[in-house]
């Protein structure tokens, strides 16, 4: 099963499947610029129905000492929050808290994966966690919170939630 629910992306008409090179199949949202200049950050749902977040790494995600910048994987764990939530989003949210530990480092060339679950769902708050890892190395733990926002059709050049 690579599919995700229908419903995963009512709101979410920038979604973007690969249709080549290593993460073919994969998929990832276009509208975030942040994310878009920061990635390519990806995303599928696995044969048993889990979603498995992935990266390459590349030069331009590097640090000083030629690690993965940690400012790299906090927002690749971010992106994660969401790619996991997408089942019960089902529209936008923002991140209202976020916590996570530096366990290891991650160098050029290495794939970074996660493996992330929903701890709670309620009616306004989704609680996440997960864990990014490279091959059987654990990188970085994470768990955040995202608040479900009501939809507002952007006017101007404000911000608008996502």
């Amino acid at each position: 099963m690579n599919e995700l629910p229908k419903n995963a992306f009512h709101h979410r008409p920038d979604l973007h499947v690969e249709t080549k090179g290593e993460f073919a199949g994969w998929r990832t949202w276009t509208r975030d610029s942040f994310e878009t200049h920061n990635g390519p950050f990806w995303h599928r749902m696995d044969e048993n129905g889990q979603v498995r977040c992935a990266f390459r790494v590349e030069k331009k995600h590097l640090n000083g000492m030629r690690n993965v910048h940690g400012g790299c994987l906090m927002s690749f764990a971010d992106y994660c929050l969401f790619a996991i939530a997408s089942s019960v989003l089902e529209g936008p949210g923002v991140t209202v808290s976020f916590a996570c530990e530096f366990l290891d480092a991650a160098r050029e060339g290495e794939l970074v994966e996660c493996e992330g679950e929903i701890t709670r769902a309620g009616g306004s708050l989704i609680f996440l966690r997960g864990m990014l890892k490279s091959g059987e190395r654990s990188l970085f733990t994470f768990s955040g919170t995202i608040k479900r926002v009501k939809w507002k059709k952007p006017t101007g050049t404000g911000a608008v939630a996502t």
